[in-house]
């Protein structure tokens, strides 16, 4: 007999904001450099998210960006660099935040949250994961958050999950997007030959961030 493994449990942003930075700088650049000149993206909640906003304000066609989410810390990020541009007599993207109730990881969720998203459509999604498994997709230990996580996978042409090698294998407590639902996996190391094997099979592209 075996202890049950605890629940798990989502941790607060600041404690993860510190975790896996290189990695997650990879990560937001290489998803980063799919955005086209004059796309529309939407970017979940997460600390691999928040890198990739960073990686968006350093593209050269950021100011012809459209970029809506539902991550505070990634909505501060987006709105300084349009305000610096405005200061500068530059041209700057259009930001829009959903509004919600705040989550200990900085999302905005809720029915509010939903409500908003649920007219949208945007070319990219861009999602963060607590964990990931090709047998349950990506995951969150927050059931608000999964929710708000469903209505932004809908408003995508292309979803994008934007995971660091550490998310592999991870439980949350709700599925939120299939892996047959992910059309591109951006991580930093290559998965084992069974995890290739299996987005292979769910027809997901795997980009290695170099």
């Amino acid at each position: 007999a075996v202890a049950a493994a605890p629940p798990p449990l989502e941790p607060r942003f600041t404690a993860k904001s510190t975790l896996n930075l290189e990695a997650k700088r990879r990560i937001g650049q290489a998803a980063a450099a799919m955005v086209r000149p004059g796309d529309s993206l939407a970017l979940s909640a997460g600390t691999t998210t928040l890198a990739l906003a960073q990686a968006l304000t350093e593209l050269e066609h950021f100011p012809t960006l459209t970029v809506i989410t539902n991550s505070l810390p990634a909505a501060q990020v987006l709105f300084d660099a349009a305000d610096a541009a405005r200061a500068e007599n530059r041209d700057a993207p259009t930001v829009v935040i959903t509004g919600g109730e705040r989550t200990p990881s900085n999302a905005l969720v809720g029915l509010v949250a939903v409500d908003a998203l649920r007219t949208m459509r945007v070319e990219w999604v861009f999602l963060g994961a607590h964990g990931f498994t090709p047998e349950a997709g990506l995951m969150t230990p927050n059931l608000q958050e999964a929710s708000a996580n469903q209505a932004l996978v809908a408003a995508g042409r292309t979803v994008v999950a934007t995971l660091d090698s550490s998310k592999w294998g991870v439980l949350g407590l709700r599925s939120f997007c299939a892996t047959r639902d992910i059309g591109v996996l951006v991580t930093e190391a290559e998965p084992d030959a069974d995890g290739v094997d299996a987005l292979t099979q769910a027809g997901t592209r795997l980009t290695i961030a170099t």
